[in-house]
């Protein structure tokens, strides 16, 4: 059986863990009857005996070089290769195919949340909710199978775009996670709150920065928050840094870390996660496997994760009032 993987769009943050996924899923199998063909632009996956890589790094190039290769290449690639099945970790279905059997992976959240973006707001965010969004939609509909992380999102996929639920799996991304320390509990930990998130306004980095301002107000300094931003990736980071110096708030960018980086951060700090909008939320999970202690807000796919984890604070991710208490008494 020939298994074809289209992932173009990964090249980094949770597409990229999601495709490695199932990359080492495919080297790993213990079916020989199983071969792939992983269909990538930029990520360094090697071939081996039973896996194919093709490569196709031009489709990161803009917009119009990724719609191309929708439209036009990858159809023709199916044609040429007669796969028994694809698998799109795309979000949307291979066009123009027909007689393939399609699963689809959908782990874009923004066209399922309730809350919505104005194109005056965020016009990337508008465009993935109104257009981008029908098109996964459109594409839920038409695939032979769906897969997604969560229960919210089957139950949202479902509501949404009006299919029976048993046509949806749901499949928790796999943690290869080696425990190598837990967190400490020492009084610099509880001091210290961690968040590692890309750039993106939904991640909600600035209620954290209202709470700061507001732990300034009653004179407490004395703690740190560490960011895994550089403020300079976007105009969205660059407001953050600004602020953050401006109001003389204890608050670190130190850039991307390495994975091992990010696991080593979470024995010695909080985890603080105030992003509204996630499939799933990786950063809950790994925490949660170090004993972290964790603020995270209150949202249907933090409940889901951390339902019966007693670590935990929740909170209402637009209240920066209830964020600095929390954040005070964790302190205490």
């Amino acid at each position: 059986m020939k298994i074809m993987v289209f992932d173009v769009p990964a090249s980094e943050g949770g597409a990229l863990t999601i495709l490695e996924e199932y990359y080492r899923r495919a080297v790993n199998s213990a079916d020989k009857n199983l071969s792939w063909i992983f269909v990538v632009s930029v990520p360094d996956i090697k071939e081996t005996e039973n896996v194919r890589v093709l490569r196709y790094p031009w489709v990161k190039k803009s917009w119009f070089h990724r719609l191309f290769f929708d439209c036009f290449v990858a159809p023709q690639l199916v044609r040429k290769q007669s796969p028994d099945e694809i698998l799109s970790l795309e979000n949307v279905t291979i066009p123009f195919v027909r007689k393939v059997n399609q699963v689809l992976y959908v782990h874009q959240p923004l066209p399922f949340v309730e809350y919505k973006f104005s194109f005056k707001e965020n016009k990337l965010y508008w465009i993935s909710q109104n257009i981008i969004g029908r098109l996964i939609v459109r594409s839920i509909r038409k695939a032979d199978e769906i897969i997604v992380q969560t229960n919210w999102m089957k139950e949202a996929c479902s509501e949404k775009a009006k299919v029976n639920p048993g046509k949806i799996r749901v499949e928790p991304p796999e943690l290869n996670i080696e425990i190598k320390k837990y967190f400490s509990g020492e009084e610099s930990s509880l001091r210290t709150f961690f968040y590692p998130a890309s750039p993106n306004a939904y991640k909600n980095h600035k209620i954290i920065l209202e709470a700061c301002k507001k732990l300034k107000e009653l004179g407490i300094d004395d703690y740190r928050v560490v960011l895994t931003l550089n403020g300079h990736e976007n105009k969205y980071a660059l407001e953050l840094y600004e602020a953050a110096r401006q109001n003389g708030l204890p608050i670190e960018f130190i850039g991307s870390l390495k994975r091992e980086e990010v696991y080593e951060w979470y024995s010695k700090s909080v985890l603080i996660f105030p992003s509204y909008i996630e499939t799933f939320g990786l950063p809950l999970l790994e925490a949660k496997l170090h004993k972290a202690p964790i603020i995270a807000s209150n949202t249907a796919f933090s409940r889901e994760i951390l339902g019966d984890y007693e670590n935990v604070w929740f909170f209402e991710p637009f209240d920066a009032d209830e964020l600095c208490e929390i954040m005070l008494s964790v302190m205490n």
